[in-house]
């Protein structure tokens, strides 16, 4: 089997960078750097500015932009190994073996604050995927540490997704509640992720979906990112490799592989699953999946096509 390259649908490294915590460039520590994306032939990375809950909600919008402007002189000062994905004709320049991708999430709508002018705004700053929440209640919805939230979205929050289909920007329902992921599917003209999430029905953890909002999502032609946190791979709280090989296989059987990718939340845990340590690891559990039975095409789709596929539907 050829080495499948990846788009991975979240990390949250660029926290790191902005804190000068990790230059990002080489092996400093964390789970996710250039040398080793390269290393696991990453194509493209989806990188999440992640508005941690100090900052909400009176400065939320400043940290948010300053995660921009951090992700800003990332690609600036790595301008020979990433460039930034902002429409769909970007999707051309991937070179897994040179050049990594990067496009811009920022994880919590609190960066909009109720201004819907923000997100234009954003989007001028090159953002191209937004999570409507994180795990609290922001102006947009409920998250899904809201317990017992049958909340739907607000008025704010129809507004905010029809923009988003009109700006061709990502919807990303991550960490929304389950009445705001049903509310979204009907507002939508456009394919809708869930970026880092996996299946309830092997972990009952609260972030990750259901049997029927995984079939809903394949006929939305979305697409779910695959997360390593071990907590959502397994009750018990430890994972390995064949835990995400288990976790895909299931969802592969009730939703298809159209529907599967790759989210690893890699720098956003605090634990990963034996085996998958830091993005270097990733052709590993390609061989997992070929063993396991997924044909070189299906693995390709997992790994990379099926995001591919969504970001050519919905970019501009």
């Amino acid at each position: 089997m050829n080495k499948p390259y990846v788009i991975d649908g979240h990390c949250d490294s660029i926290g790191d960078y902005s804190s000068e915590r990790r230059s990002l460039r080489g092996q400093e520590g964390g789970q996710w750097d250039l040398e080793r994306a390269r290393r696991g032939r990453v194509g493209v990375q989806f990188m999440a500015a992640f508005i941690e809950s100090e900052y909400k909600p009176a400065r939320a919008t400043m940290r948010g932009l300053e995660l921009i402007a951090a992700l800003h002189r990332f690609v600036s000062d790595n301008g020979e190994r990433v460039f930034l994905i902002q429409g769909r004709d970007d999707l051309k320049r991937i070179e897994p073996e040179s050049k990594t991708g990067l496009l811009l999430s920022v994880e919590g709508g609190e960066i909009l604050g109720e201004s819907l002018f923000l997100l234009d705004i954003i989007h001028r700053l090159g953002v191209r995927a937004l999570g409507l929440t994180w795990n609290q209640r922001n102006a947009i919805g409920d998250g899904v540490g809201e317990q017992g939230s049958q909340g739907r979205l607000s008025h704010f929050g129809e507004r905010v997704v029809r923009r988003l289909n009109e700006l061709g920007m990502i919807v990303d329902v991550s960490h929304l509640n389950e009445a705001g992921f049903w509310h979204v599917l009907e507002l939508s003209s456009a394919p809708i992720v869930a970026s880092h999430s996996c299946a309830r029905a092997l972990c009952d953890h609260p972030r990750n979906l259901t049997d029927g909002q995984l079939k809903a999502l394949a006929r939305n032609k979305g697409v779910v990112g695959l997360n390593f946190c071990p907590a959502f791979l397994s009750d018990s709280g430890r994972a390995e490799r064949r835990d995400v090989v288990r976790h895909i296989s299931h969802i592969a059987e009730v939703a298809g592989v159209d529907v599967i990718g790759l989210g690893s939340d890699f720098d956003g845990i605090a634990e990963t699953p034996d085996g998958l340590e830091n993005v270097s690891t990733l052709p590993l559990l390609a061989e997992d999946l070929e063993r396991a039975g997924f044909s070189s095409q299906e693995i390709g789709q997992i790994y990379a096509k099926n995001f591919e596929r969504l970001l050519s539907n919905v970019l501009r």
